[in-house]
């Protein structure tokens, strides 16, 4: 049985809910530019697997949490799914696949410029991969899990190093959307008011996981306490692909090879 932080979603837990439907966005936003042979990256406990399989020829899936792929292996035994730690994309040869997709996974890699290469690599000419990865310029506090976060410039810098075709749209939502977004910062601030030493920056990410963890999942439980109608009620729908990345909550990045 899976044990979650708040860093996994999950959508059995009523509080996760609008960060479940905002990772489940990905998925729908992505099927356009799925064909032939398909990649994901990070594939986590599954979260798009029936969106996505339709629309591929193939479907390749790694992830470097061993439980998870045995658990998928079993849930979809007709599926490739492989357990691996990346970059590099060990055992898969160039030019191989013509769709890749990985959500919020970048931001935990340390080596980002080889992943894009590696991506870069393994895509067919022609070929697309849809990334997604948090705006940093809406992030409330640090996030320790995550290696590092970008601007939706320095992210399209980053990816024109290894593709000729870049393009960054952004993940934004409706009123309902904005609304729980703001309650959400307001609950945060309250929390982070008393880090007078500034202590989420200063201290090293692996001593601050299970504090964030426990406080992210308060702050998450207390939101839904005091409206559990708004956190209930959004739905994917309500995020929305938006031209400008900088005002987005998530950056939604489009390469070409």
């Amino acid at each position: 049985m899976a044990t979650y932080t708040t860093e996994i979603a999950s959508d059995s837990i009523p509080s996760d809910n609008p960060i479940h439907q905002r990772l489940l966005k990905a998925y729908y936003l992505a099927e356009p530019y799925i064909k032939g042979s398909l990649l994901e990256l990070g594939c986590g406990e599954g979260r798009g697997v029936d969106l996505l399989v339709p629309r591929a020829d193939r479907y390749m899936a790694l992830d470097k949490i061993g439980s998870v792929i045995d658990a998928l292996k079993a849930k979809h035994p007709e599926l490739d799914f492989r357990q691996a730690v990346f970059p590099p994309f060990t055992g898969i040869e160039d030019n191989t696949f013509d769709s890749i997709v990985s959500f919020q996974v970048i931001e935990h890699v340390k080596a980002d410029g080889a992943f894009l290469s590696e991506i870069h690599r393994v895509l067919k000419p022609g070929g697309k991969a849809i990334l997604t990865t948090p705006n940093i310029k809406k992030t409330l506090t640090r996030n320790p899990w995550h290696v590092r976060e970008y601007t939706a410039e320095e992210l399209t810098k980053l990816a024109s190093k290894y593709f000729e075709k870049v393009e960054m749209k952004g993940v934004g939502g409706n009123e309902k959307v904005m609304t729980y977004y703001e309650q959400n910062k307001k609950s945060v601030e309250r929390i982070t008011r008393f880090d007078i030493f500034n202590l989420q920056y200063n201290l090293p990410a692996p001593l601050l996981r299970i504090p964030y963890d426990i406080l992210n999942r308060i702050n998450r439980n207390k939101l839904n306490t005091s409206n559990t109608g708004l956190v209930s009620e959004i739905r994917h729908k309500d995020y929305l692909l938006q031209d400008n990345a900088d005002t987005a909550l998530d950056l939604f990045l489009i390469l070409e090879k």
